[in-house]
């Protein structure tokens, strides 16, 4: 199994479709007894929060944010967690909105201290 997310951030390597989470977007993970939540801003996210669980190298969690046009909208996401060569952590993510119409898969990687 790879690495606990605890304390690690990530970020998008591809911009999603406009007004949701992009490059500019940075995700602070926790990871607790197989509890996951992570905060989240950046891009035209103002707040996200996410919550969800652990079980092996796969997460599952629910979404909630508020964009800077004042609207909010939640879905659910399945990640694997993989590990690079370069020891860094990576999740392979599939998503969909729950609050509105869409779905699709995106990848975000961990950003290392010089990368900020």
């Amino acid at each position: 199994m790879a690495r606990s997310l605890d304390g690690l951030l990530l970020a998008p390597v591809a911009d999603q479709a406009p007004g949701q989470v992009g490059t500019r977007t940075r995700f602070t993970y926790h990871e607790k007894d197989g509890e996951i939540w992570a905060e989240y801003t950046g891009g035209d996210v103002v707040r996200g929060h996410l919550v969800g669980t652990r079980d092996g190298d796969r997460l599952d969690f629910r979404y909630v944010q508020l964009k800077q046009d004042g609207t909010t909208s939640s879905g659910h996401c399945a990640s694997t967690v993989v590990e690079l060569p370069d020891g860094r952590v990576r999740l392979e993510e599939t998503w969909e909105w729950e609050s509105q119409q869409g779905s699709g898969t995106s990848v975000v990687e961990q950003v290392t201290a010089h990368e900020h």
